[in-house]
C-alpha cells in the first residue's frame, strides 16, 4: 500500500520547513546515508524544524494510524515515534537502493521540486530479484498487462508519501536547475 497526496495547506508548510532547513544546511556538512551528492541532515530533525516539522511529524503519524492494523492490540494503545531528515540535492544528486529495517512505514514530503528527475522509485519486493529463477517473471495487473519492477513517483511540490519501509527504494539523478528539497521520516511503533 502507497499512499501520494497532496497536503492541505501545503504552501505555508513548504515555505517555513524550508526556512528551517536552509539555515540547518548552513551550520555545516551534513552526513551519507543513500544520498549520492547533496546534503542529508543528522535525524533529528523534530528537534531544529521547528512547529512545521512537528506539524508534519503528526500528519505522518495520522495517517499512518490509519493504515495500521495490530493483531491482539488496541491501535489507539500504540505509541509511534518520528525520526525525521533533509536532504538537500542539487543537479544530478540522487539516493541509492535501501530499505529501512526495523521501521514500520517510511514517509517522504516534497519542498522543492525544481526540473525534471527526481523521481522516488518503489522496487519489486521479489528482493533479490537478479537470483530469481525466472527473473524477467511478471504478475499480470487486472487490465491484462505486465506488473513494472520498480513504481515510480513523480513529486510535486507539497506532496507526502507512506509507503511500507522495507520496500526497496531511492530517488532516480535529480535533473532540475534548482536543489530539490524533501523531507524523510521513519515512522515506528511501540
Amino acid at each position: 500500500m502507497v499512499l501520494h497526496g497532496r497536503c492541505s495547506d501545503s504552501e505555508p508548510l513548504s515555505v517555513a520547513l524550508e526556512a528551517a532547513i536552509r539555515a540547518k544546511q548552513g551550520e555545516g556538512v551534513g552526513v551519507e546515508r543513500s544520498n549520492v551528492g547533496g546534503w542529508h541532515s543528522k535525524t533529528d530533525m523534530l528537534g531544529w524544524g521547528g512547529p512545521a516539522a512537528a506539524r508534519l511529524a503528526d500528519l505522518a503519524v495520522r495517517l499512518a494510524k490509519r493504515m495500521s492494523q495490530f493483531d491482539g492490540r488496541d491501535s489507539a494503545s500504540v505509541a509511534w515515534d518520528v525520526k525525521m531528515w533533509a536532504n538537500v540535492s542539487p543537479p544530478g544528486a540522487l539516493n541509492m537502493s535501501h530499505a529501512h529495517p526495523g521501521v514500520l512505514w517510511a514517509a517522504v514530503y516534497y519542498v522543492a521540486t525544481p526540473g525534471e528527475g527526481g523521481e522516488l522509485y518503489l522496487e519489486d519486493p521479489r528482493f533479490p530479484l537478479p537470483q530469481m529463477t525466472l527473473p524477467g517473471f511478471r504478475v499480470l495487473g487486472l487490465d491484462g498487462q505486465p506488473q513494472p519492477v520498480e513504481h515510480r513517483i513523480a513529486p510535486s511540490r507539497g506532496d507526502l508519501v507512506l509507503f511500507p519501509a522495507w520496500i526497496r527504494h531511492g530517488v532516480r539523478p535529480h535533473r532540475g536547475a534548482g536543489d530539490r528539497i524533501s523531507i524523510a521520516m521513519n515512522l515506528s511503533a511501540r
